[in-house]
This record gives structure tokens, C-alpha cells and sequence, in this order.
């Protein structure tokens, strides 16, 4: 048996973007899930999880639709992007899947796409060598709008493939989908924080969000519809002056925050890609939460405690990341007020009676790729 890994991810900047055809800046993390595989020859997908409990789900390959409503949830993405592979009409005459990994679940951070990259990358060199890293972008998205129910864009996936060491992607979603054959619409922008004496902390809050509980497809359907209002195709071609004219408060706050977050990502690249001291993005990461918070309501008290009390202890800047409801908060540090920060929140979560959170450091990591 081999072994493939997958990273988890952060997004630097440009939440709720990537199904508006809009642009999105995340790094890889050094935290993986790893998918051990082998093939068979019976015709059977056997599933086993270090992290859960039981017996291994096994399943003929045959049978992954009309068995998917049985499937229990976590074993939904790795079967998911099997049934994928096989609908796109290559053989899988049968394979055992064994997963590990140590990506925060429900953190935010894309534990449930570096699952679902690792198993395809895995399939990828079992069963179909010819495929890209663009058609597995493609598979995994798949496996989890359709397999799993989870309405994501294609964020999660191509970080996970296409991210580098060292590096932030900046992706234009819609250059990106528009070809399906190479990755388009990408750049790897230098994002090296400890040469200026920084780090980015992940404060994980410990509560969980999910992708599948109605919340996150329905800020898709406001934002369709915001475009919609305006004759528009995507909030992508929408323009900050003419956000106003949408008549109803909620959608004319979700444009709002879509718009803004096209243009924050955008304005962080350029930074970047000039090499300009990163604490000058600070503010515009704490920019990022606010319109999170208020426009896209997406946050929750513990997340905002975590984004509040770092910014107290001295942070330069702090944003909620992922699809929100829970999961995770980024900081951007000074390396030596890491330990301060992480304290400060510590004390603000005692004295609200929450939960302790997972506190780590993180550096941009490499894409997936087999390690055994």
C-alpha cells in the first residue's frame, strides 16, 4: 500500500468569494489527512478512519449510489469522490482506502476537502494516471457537492492541489473555471512572514461549523439573488457604487460584503506580490472580519472574542476564516507577542465560560502529493 497527503488550508483573505466568481487568497497548511490505498480486485471499496470508531464501511463499487443515503457521514467524501471517478467513466475494480490525518475537523480549515483530495490523488495514480490536478479540483468539488451535499465553490479543492511551500494562490475562480484542462487563473504569491519577524496564528474556537446545515447554501442563494437584482451574472461583475440600488437590506449587505472582499483580496496580493512589509495587511484582515460579522453575518461571539482579544494583545490584524458559523480565526503576529496573544485570548474565552481553543502556528505548506 501507498500513502498520499493532502493539506488543510487557511484563506489568507476573500471569504464567500469563490462561487461569486470572484477571487480568493489561501495557503496551504502543514497539517494534512492522509489516504493509504491499495487496489483490489472484488469489486469493493473498503473505508476505514483512524478517527472513527467501528468497523470499516465496505461497499460494492457498483452499489456507491443507490447506498449513498445509508453511508454514514464522514465516510460519504472518500466513497464520494470514488463514485465520482467511476461516473466519469473510469474502472475502479475495487480499493481499500485507510485515512488518518491531523487537519482540525470543523475548524474551518478544510478538513473535509484535504480528505477528499487525498483519496483522489490516490485514485489519480492508481487507476487513471492521465487525469490533472485541474480534473481533480473538479472530482473533489464534485464528490462533495453531489455525493456529500455540501454546496462548496472551488476553493478548498485547489488550495489543497495547487498551493506551493512558502507561497499564497491567488485564484480568479472565474478564469479558473472557464478552463478545465490546465489551471488558469492562478498565481503563487511569495508570503514569507518569518523574514519579517511574523507568524500567523490559528486560534481554532473549538465549535464546530457544517457546511451541510442549510445556513452556508442559503448565503449562496442571497448572493445569486443580489445579482440577480442587479442584472448582474455574478456579484464578481458588480461594482461597490452600485451595491445600493438593491432594494432588500439583506441582500444589498450580502453584495456588499462580496464586492468589498473581491477588492480586499486583490488589494493583499498587490502587497504581497511587492514584497511590502505584511503588517501593513493587517488592517485590512480586521476589515475582512467586520464585513463577515455584519454584512455576510456569518460570525459567532466566540469568534469575534478570539478576533477582539487578539487584536488587544497587539495582533496587527485578525479575521474569521472559512464558511463560518464556528471554526477558526487567523492573526497576523509579531513572532514575539505569539505567546502574548495566545494568552490574551485564552483569558477572553475564561471569562465568557467558553471552551479553551487550539491555538498553532502555521507557515505556507505544498500541495498534495504522495509520500510513500
Amino acid at each position: 500500500m501507498r500513502t498520499w497527503v493532502a493539506p488543510g488550508r487557511v484563506n489568507i483573505i476573500g471569504e464567500h468569494t469563490d462561487y461569486n466568481d470572484g477571487y480568493v487568497l489561501p495557503i496551504a497548511l502543514p497539517q494534512v489527512m492522509r489516504c493509504t490505498a491499495a487496489a483490489r480486485a472484488d469489486g469493493s471499496v473498503r473505508v476505514g478512519s483512524r478517527q472513527q470508531p467501528g468497523e470499516p464501511v465496505l461497499v460494492a463499487v457498483s452499489d456507491l449510489a443507490a447506498e449513498r443515503a445509508r453511508m454514514p457521514g464522514w465516510a460519504r467524501y472518500p466513497l464520494g469522490v470514488v463514485a465520482e471517478f467511476t461516473r466519469r467513466g473510469h474502472r475502479i475494480p475495487g480499493v481499500d482506502l485507510d485515512l488518518d490525518g491531523e487537519v482540525p475537523i470543523g475548524a474551518g480549515l478544510s478538513s473535509s476537502a484535504a480528505l477528499s483530495c487525498a483519496v483522489a490523488i490516490a485514485l489519480r495514480d492508481l487507476f487513471a494516471p492521465g487525469l490533472t490536478d485541474r480534473s481533480l479540483i473538479d472530482v473533489a468539488r464534485a464528490a462533495e457537492n453531489d455525493y456529500v451535499g455540501a454546496p462548496t465553490g472551488v476553493l478548498d479543492q485547489s488550495a489543497a492541489l495547487l498551493c506551493t511551500a512558502g507561497h499564497a494562490l491567488l485564484l480568479d475562480v472565474r478564469a479558473f473555471a472557464a478552463d478545465t484542462t490546465a489551471p488558469r487563473g492562478t498565481e503563487q504569491i511569495p508570503f514569507d512572514l518569518a523574514a519579517f519577524g511574523l507568524e500567523l496564528l490559528v486560534i481554532d474556537t473549538g465549535q464546530p461549523h457544517e457546511l451541510v446545515d442549510g445556513r452556508y447554501a442559503e448565503r449562496r442563494d442571497q448572493c445569486a439573488a443580489a445579482a440577480a437584482a442587479l442584472g448582474a451574472g455574478a456579484l464578481r461583475d458588480v461594482a461597490t457604487t452600485d451595491v445600493g440600488r438593491i432594494a432588500d437590506d439583506v441582500l444589498r449587505r450580502r453584495a456588499r460584503h462580496v464586492v468589498t472582499e473581491n477588492a480586499r483580496v486583490l488589494a493583499i496580493a498587490e502587497k504581497l506580490r511587492e514584497g511590502a512589509d505584511p503588517r501593513g495587511i493587517g488592517p485590512i484582515l480586521t476589515a475582512g472580519h467586520a464585513s463577515l460579522r455584519d454584512d455576510f453575518e456569518v460570525s459567532t461571539p466566540a469568534l469575534d472574542a478570539a478576533v477582539d482579544a487578539a487584536l488587544a494583545a497587539g495582533a496587527h490584524g485578525a479575521r474569521m476564516v472559512g464558511g463560518g458559523f464556528g471554526g477558526s480565526v487567523v492573526a497576523l503576529v509579531d513572532r514575539d507577542r505569539t505567546a502574548a496573544v495566545v494568552e490574551a485570548v485564552r483569558r477572553r474565552f475564561g471569562d465568557a465560560d467558553l471552551p479553551g481553543p487550539r491555538t498553532f502556528v502555521v507557515v505556507p505548506a505544498a500541495g498534495a502529493h504522495r509520500i510513500g
